[in-house]
């Protein structure tokens, strides 16, 4: 297989989210995605919350996603390299993923030269954040003494906890704004600013937030936020020389019954 020469990235798609009912259906056109993707792409970056919910169990893994992962095992399998970042909701990968699928598994920010271009990557869930709360929750979810707790917890019970407290997410509340206010209110633009003035990156490239967002921090390095495919289904590709923000046409939204 001749292996092409983009880079594609893709964030929150939250697949199995019960606050979500068109889980199907946008998994269905990911894997259409991914199957157009591969013609000419040299590498694929999940940037984080692939997954609303994940948890392995020793010898048990989460039901469903059967389509995008068997396929993702093929793209892995012809030599495409697919890097998986954990995000703030998918934290809990540990070896499935990269044994039986073959991703590159990322549980922290990375650095890493692309195609000649320094790249700052991470889901981007804690950068800059001064919610103490949230930082204690995250460290707990961190704990191997917690992760080995909760892995004695019955699925059926520890899966119905998760969604629970996933229906409380912003992802239930579709009233609420959680969008753009302006790159002065945004933790990821305020770190990446203090970032560089220390190191110099072309890229620093996130998820997380749900936004689009493509601003410049220097005449020579820009701020990427990917969005989603909850409400943008939107991605990013890289071709060595410049970073272009995609949609999925609505054309194709439509033939899977999803709107924006």
């Amino acid at each position: 297989m001749v292996i092409g020469n983009k880079i594609y990235f893709v964030s929150d798609l939250h697949l199995g989210a019960p606050a979500l009912r068109n889980n199907r259906e946008r998994e269905l056109l990911f894997v259409d995605w991914l199957q157009s993707i591969r013609k000419d792409a040299c590498m694929i970056f999940l940037m984080g919350d692939y997954f609303d919910f994940w948890f392995e169990y020793r010898k048990v893994v989460p039901k469903g996603f059967v389509r995008s992962l068997g396929l993702l095992a093929e793209i892995c399998d012809s030599g495409i390299p697919v890097h998986f970042f954990t995000g703030n909701h998918d934290i809990w990968a540990f070896d499935y993923l990269p044994k039986e699928i073959g991703m590159i598994v990322h549980t922290e920010t990375t650095v890493m030269e692309i195609l000649g271009r320094k790249f700052f990557l991470s889901h981007g869930d804690d950068l800059g954040k001064k919610d103490f709360g949230y930082q204690l929750i995250k460290t707990f979810f961190h704990n191997r003494l917690a992760q080995w707790a909760f892995a004695k917890i019955h699925p059926d019970l520890s899966f119905r906890f998760a969604h629970h407290w996933s229906k409380k997410s912003r992802l239930a509340y579709k009233d609420k704004d959680h969008g753009f206010k302006g790159v002065e209110f945004e933790e990821q633009y305020e770190f990446a600013k203090s970032v560089l003035e220390k190191e110099h990156y072309d890229y620093f490239v996130f998820g997380h937030r749900h936004i689009i967002l493509d601003e410049p921090l220097s005449d020579d390095c820009r701020l990427i936020i990917l969005g989603d495919w909850i409400k943008h289904f939107s991605y990013g590709v890289f071709d060595g020389n410049t970073f272009t923000i995609q949609k999925i046409e609505e054309k194709k939204l439509k033939e899977y019954s999803l709107t924006v």
